[in-house]
């Protein structure tokens, strides 16, 4: 008889009082940047400076990209319900998604106005430039010291926290300019280095974009592509063949595992040790750390197709 086996690993006490740590430094976060929001904002049309605006504009990103984070982390520590069985993992993914297409966005508009600019450059006031993005760079190392090693294996953090890096380059950028400018009083140094920041901006955006597209699409993780995982699998003694094998990431952290394994008809191990020693194999080799396993001792109908070529009408 085939044995159905499902696990699921978790620590749901250390992950809540992450989560709600996380949130608490989220909302610090959102109030500090909304004030270099305003600052840099003010200070951009008071001295003249496109990249003090665009600068601000990347501000007002990481505003909204810091309340998306935040939203998805709260909804993250949501329970699973009878129509979402897995809970609300994918608001991260999602709240990337849209952090990363704001950034590509953002972007295009600072090489629009860097490129007007730089064809007709125009005065600034340098001392109010300057003073602005130095507050707006202090601010931006204080809520990156906040967020501090939380980026590791989360995309929406780590596409929150791109935001503020880009905008914490950004002005250094804006510094950098502005002490052209007073020494030199070349202007268009605004607009090159506003060309520089929406670069910076749309690499990293392009990438969080992708990890997040990627994940949507319930692609496998990057390390644990289905023929990997397969033949890793039926390395162990007791497994002879593994198929119909699904593979999906929930989230940047988390991923889930289906399959069939075909063991051993002569192998001493009951059924509980082989499934604790796949999902052992799976978990720390691999990472994935929610598996649905039915184990056979006779190989149903599709053997021999690791993969499921599943139609729909």
């Amino acid at each position: 008889m085939p044995k159905h086996n499902h696990q699921h690993h978790h620590e749901e006490g250390h992950v809540h009082s992450h989560q709600t740590n996380l949130q608490k430094k989220f909302k610090i976060a959102v109030v500090v940047t909304f004030l270099v929001f305003l600052g840099e904002v003010i200070g951009g049309i008071w001295s003249g400076s496109l990249a003090l605006l665009s600068d601000a504009a990347h501000v007002m990103s990481d505003v909204l990209s810091l309340l998306i984070s935040w939203l998805a982390i709260y909804l993250s520590t949501r329970p699973a319900t009878a129509s979402r069985t897995f809970g609300y993992h994918r608001a991260e993914v999602f709240a990337a998604f849209l952090n990363g297409v704001s950034l590509i966005g953002i972007s295009g508009w600072i090489f629009y106005e860097a490129y007007n600019r730089y064809t007709s450059p125009t005065e600034i006031k340098v001392t109010g430039m300057f003073v602005v993005a130095c507050l707006g760079f202090v601010a931006n190392l204080f809520i990156l010291w906040q967020l501090h090693g939380e980026s590791h294996g989360n995309l929406n953090v780590r596409s929150a926290v791109l935001h503020v890096i880009g905008d914490t380059l950004s002005s250094v950028a804006v510094v950098i300019g502005g002490a052209i400018i007073l020494w030199t009083r070349w202007y268009p140094i605004d607009a090159i280095l506003s060309f520089l920041i929406g670069g910076i901006i749309l690499f990293g955006a392009i990438n969080v974009t992708r990890e997040a597209v990627h994940i949507l699409l319930e692609n496998s993780p990057r390390n644990a592509d289905a023929h990997t995982v397969a033949a890793h699998l039926c390395d162990l003694d007791a497994v002879k063949d593994v198929h119909d094998m699904h593979i999906w990431s929930l989230c940047s952290n988390y991923s889930a595992l289906s399959a069939h394994v075909v063991i051993d008809e002569n192998t001493p191990l009951p059924h509980d040790q082989i499934l604790q020693q796949i999902n052992t194999e799976l978990k720390q080799r691999f990472g994935i750390n929610h598996t649905t396993l039915q184990l056979e001792q006779v190989a149903c109908t599709q053997a021999g197709n690791l993969l499921c070529n599943a139609q729909h009408s």
